[in-house]
């Protein structure tokens, strides 16, 4: 199994968070936060921030590390070869500190969403399960297999001291 490091970063402000609507890519048509890859040489949290200037236009002066979870699919006809050798392990940061104005990109269209309406059913089907203690500022890890349908198969959560 390869692991690809990458990066998530969910700026959260009061009781709203911003998210992106993916606009093209893996993950196209879902509200996420902002992240991707780690390019060489650079640290994770360096990269969380690249990311969020890059696809929402903020610039974010702090981050806080809530957590990491490994993301897999489980084997299937319709998966391709890289996904069934592939674990994703996200890093995902809390922005609460950042300067400037929120602008699409050519990936990502940012919307502030309340706390109570957040768009579950337009997200990663895992994002219901992290995301409540995201927001209650419990730090955690975990692991999650994906079925065919990027529905969740079956995952691990744990919330750390």
């Amino acid at each position: 199994m390869v692991k690809k490091v990458l990066t998530l970063c969910i700026v959260h402000q009061d009781n709203k968070v911003l998210l992106g609507m993916k606009k093209r890519g893996f993950g196209e048509g879902k509200w996420n936060g902002f992240g991707g890859k780690v390019t060489d040489g650079e640290s994770i949290e360096d990269a969380a921030k690249r990311e969020v200037l890059e696809e929402s236009g903020l610039t974010v002066a702090t981050l806080e590390k809530m957590g990491v979870i490994d993301f897999s699919w489980a084997a299937s006809a319709k998966a391709s070869a890289s996904q069934e050798k592939q674990i994703l392990q996200v890093h995902i940061f809390k922005c609460k500190d950042f300067s400037g104005e929120q602008q699409e990109s050519e990936e990502m269209k940012p919307q502030w969403f309340a706390i109570d309406k957040i768009p579950y059913e337009t997200m990663w089907s895992s994002d219901g399960y992290w995301l409540p203690l995201f927001l209650q500022n419990k730090k955690f890890t975990g692991n999650f297999v994906f079925d065919e349908e990027n529905k969740v198969a079956k995952y691990e959560l744990k919330e750390l001291d």
